[in-house]
């Protein structure tokens, strides 16, 4: 999921799934991969045992696997070991960097949750995470938001930082052209897509990123 150093102007998909990942979810997920191009697909579920989770996930890790997109779980680290993961990503009260690294290896992405903060993405970045997130940059119906980026956050971080960063956040097809304009590369997308026809969404959002111009 990474960029490298000198990263392309492009913004990309990722995906965060809806917390009920059950039944014709799997159909779901490999019909919004269908529709255009996606970077990465994270796994968020809560309150459910690692055994249930892992059940779940499986064939969601196929579905991604066989369209090439990487699979992150959220949260938890020994979840993310269990499944041979493409990455985990952290909150910041979900587990330390190093010990993400020393138990998933050096090829698995591990985020950071950053809310609004520079002071975290620097060190973040500096504790080796592969991406930071930003947000949330509007209200959001899948979680509820104590911080709130702004623009001009995304701007700094792609002026000063090579890190790639995620805007996540109550973003939509109809709200996402700021923050592709204003540095993010990658939109990190749930309700927006879930909440209604997931292939519809995904080629909205597509064309929106692929029309926006970039400020550097």
């Amino acid at each position: 999921m990474a960029q490298s150093p000198n990263r392309t102007p492009a913004c990309q998909l990722y995906l965060i799934s809806p917390l009920d990942v059950g039944g014709a979810f799997p159909d779901r997920l490999a019909r919004a991969l269908d529709a255009g191009e996606v970077a990465a697909f994270q796994f968020r579920v809560k309150d459910i045992d690692e055994h249930a989770a892992a059940a779940l996930a499986e064939p969601l890790q196929r579905i991604c696997a066989e369209a090439d997109v990487a699979f992150i779980v959220n949260d938890s680290i020994s979840l993310a070991k269990r499944l041979g993961a493409d990455g985990v990503h952290l909150g910041q009260g979900d587990g330390d960097i190093a010990e993400a690294r020393d138990q998933l290896g050096r090829d698995v992405q591990i985020g950071v949750t950053c809310h609004d903060s520079r002071h975290l993405a620097i060190a973040a970045g500096e504790a080796g995470a592969d991406y930071v997130a930003f947000g949330a940059f509007f209200p959001s119906e899948t979680k509820s938001t104590e911080h709130r980026a702004e623009l001009e956050l995304l701007s700094w971080w792609q002026q000063m930082v090579e890190l790639p960063c995620v805007a996540i956040g109550g973003i939509t097809p109809a709200n996402c052209a700021p923050l592709v304009t204003a540095g993010a590369d990658f939109l990190a997308v749930s309700q927006a897509v879930w909440g209604d026809d997931e292939a519809a969404a995904v080629r909205a959002f597509l064309d929106v990123i692929s029309a926006a111009p970039r400020d550097f």
